[in-house]
């Protein structure tokens, strides 16, 4: 006997309201998910072609950005194998091959699903534009061959080309501020501009340049010097300036070169290098950097004898002949070279090669100066056979420290005019929460200001959408309850 039109009512009432039930239910977990799942993460690569070395650095942030910004973390660095893609002048295919494994390593850790929406990018700093002072065409060749080889790779290629050194300084001050959280920190819940805040300033020695950036105390005169930025809905505005040839290499070359030219036969006594150091090299190479400058009188086909004497007086004075302090006698607003510069303001980092020599020397505790004085002086007149057994598998750069500890010295306290009292003020550091310190962070952080965010008012339709189809799905389960509920009363008095 078939079911009665009554029964058959109450069990397709009964239906409709599990169905319309169940699917309220996955709504509302649909709802709940995407509420409780963090933004989708977006990522960022930059290659730092510095003169020495090739590095990547990947960078990752959620979508929704904050004031326009993106909230960076470091997500990997890599350093490529080789040198500097500068020196690949005679073959530039292989600068381009030199990025592929760094490359590979980082789309190994990006969903294959973003890799085409990953914005990429190369900048080059000064060893490629001393290159391209000395030749343009090589220099060309060697971007057009590293913007091929990262074209042809599956990300969104953003470019490459060659920073200036105020763009590579403005950048490295912008990482030390973010990464010390001056521009926005995490309060309560929501992120915010700090109340109270100290704008750190940024000191930065490369292999063939010096960056010097920070907000002076008064107004910036020289606006050629001048950088502005729009970071987190804030306005900002810095001082910076590159040097070109006071990098730590070329200064290590232009020393040398000096020396030799100011020898009367082919053997230089290096005041810099430990007594008892002696070694030959080629003269030649030594000129092959347009920092240095050769006279008619020298023959560089002969080698060149080079024996240390460990005198760190005579080292400094060495030192101090590369600079041209003469055009800034009696200006307070002055460096050297006839260049503009406020008097420092604040507290600075110290990154880069400032930090490598001075971590070397044991002096990245913020000693006082003259502790630092007393322990450059004093490795530098240590025997080479003694340096030699005290850092076993240094032997690369172990000769060049005494001359870094001291160049240092002279840059930043007749150089860039820090004191015995604001000595104090520099941090020499490698890292700032957890992240690299360069300009390579700063880069990206501007970067994303070009980047759209996720589109919040299409977040806000479909969750708007997913909520009514939520309420109409409850309001189509209770009529269906409460029409069984009926059938089934009236069904029971009949």
């Amino acid at each position: 006997m078939g079911l009665s039109w009554k029964e058959r009512v109450f069990m397709t009432l009964l239906g409709v309201a599990a169905a319309s039930g169940l699917t309220m239910l996955i709504l509302i977990l649909v709802k709940a998910t995407s509420v409780l799942l963090p933004a989708d993460t977006k990522f960022g690569i930059v290659f730092d072609a510095g003169s020495s070395h090739t590095s990547l650095f990947m960078y990752q942030w959620p979508a929704n950005k904050e004031k326009n910004t993106g909230v960076i973390s470091q997500a990997l660095t890599c350093q490529t194998e080789g040198p500097g893609i500068s020196s690949y002048t005679s073959d530039p295919t292989q600068a381009g091959e030199s990025l592929k494994s760094c490359l590979e390593e980082a789309l190994a850790l990006i969903p294959q699903t973003q890799h085409r929406e990953t914005p990429t990018f190369l900048g080059a700093t000064a060893g490629m534009r001393l290159l391209s002072q000395k030749n343009s065409s090589q220099a060309r060749d060697i971007l057009a061959a590293v913007s091929q080889t990262l074209s042809n790779s599956p990300v969104d290629f953003w470019g490459a080309k060659i920073l200036s050194g105020q763009d590579e300084g403005a950048f490295g001050w912008i990482t030390i501020n973010y990464v010390l959280g001056m521009f926005l920190k995490y309060s309560s819940g929501q992120w915010i501009l700090p109340e109270e805040r100290v704008l750190l300033g940024a000191l930065d020695l490369g292999g063939a340049s010096a960056q010097i950036s920070f907000v002076p105390q008064d107004l910036i005169l020289d606006q050629s010097t001048q950088a502005t930025f729009h970071l987190y809905g804030a306005n900002y505005s810095i001082y910076t300036h590159s040097y070109l040839c006071f990098g730590q290499d070329q200064v290590l070359r232009r020393l040398l070169a000096q020396l030799a030219q100011n020898s009367p036969v082919a053997r230089v006594r290096h005041p810099c290098y430990h007594s008892g150091y002696q070694a030959t090299l080629p003269l030649a190479p030594l000129y092959e950097s347009p920092c240095v400058h050769t006279t008619d009188s020298m023959n560089l086909t002969q080698n060149l004898t080079v024996e240390g004497i460990g005198n760190p007086g005579k080292c400094v004075a060495a030192l101090q002949g590369l600079f041209n302090f003469s055009s800034c006698e009696g200006r307070e607003d002055c460096a050297f070279s006839g260049v503009y510069q406020p008097p420092v303001h604040g507290h600075f980092y110290a990154f880069s090669n400032f930090y490598y020599t001075f971590h070397f020397l044991n002096l990245t505790s913020r000693q006082p100066l003259n502790t630092v004085n007393d322990t450059v002086w004093k490795f530098c007149q240590k025997p080479w056979k003694l340096v030699e057994a005290s850092y076993p598998g240094q032997e690369r750069w172990l000769r060049d420290y005494c001359a870094s500890g001291l160049y240092i010295l002279v840059l930043l306290l007749e150089g860039y005019k820090f004191s015995e009292e604001t000595w104090t003020n520099i941090q020499f550091q490698k890292q700032a929460g957890g992240m690299d310190i360069g300009w390579t962070l700063g880069f990206m952080l501007n970067l994303t200001g070009m980047i759209p965010a996720e589109a919040l008012t299409q977040w806000r339709a479909q969750s708007y959408s997913i909520w009514t189809a939520g309420v109409v799905f409850a309001v189509l389960t209770l009529v269906a309850i409460v029409g069984a509920a009926s059938v089934q009363l009236f069904w029971t008095q009949d």
